[in-house]
């Protein structure tokens, strides 16, 4: 299977198929003239990190999970630890993006929207700091 059949086949740009090549967590044959042939299991593999990459999980956790997945003796336990710490990351996002809510909701409240001058949002960003929150 060449590299647009892949593609088709499991959502992913050929350019990101070209990139988990280069860092090693897909390795296609190469035919004699250099093209790229993906056979069932290169798929498999790709599709596996698509779906991983869609949870948010990082190049380096999913090289992780590939590894345990190919590992027949693994323990259970190490797959959800990697993801219990990827679902705090996300738990923290989610936390982070609240308070920039807050603070946004409460500027724009704050804010007549009139013809003057007068404007708490730019008043707040030009302090550095949110106001009531610390986002990041």
């Amino acid at each position: 299977m060449n590299i647009g059949d892949v593609s088709r086949e499991t959502g992913l740009p050929a350019k990101t198929i070209r990139y988990y090549e280069d860092i090693g967590l897909v390795t296609p044959e190469r035919k004699s003239n250099g093209y790229r042939l993906f056979d069932a299991s290169d798929v498999h593999r790709l599709s596996f990190l698509g779906r991983a990459r869609s949870l948010g999980f990082s190049i380096e956790q999913c090289r992780a999970l590939l590894a345990l997945y190919a590992d027949r003796d693994r323990a259970s336990a190490d797959v959800r630890a990697i993801a219990k710490q990827h679902l705090g990351e996300i738990e923290q996002k989610i936390t982070e993006l609240q308070q920039m809510h807050d603070t946004l909701s409460h500027l724009v409240s704050c804010c007549a929207g009139n013809d003057r001058p007068d404007c708490p949002i730019l008043a707040d960003l030009g302090k550095g700091t949110p106001r009531n929150h610390a986002a990041t």
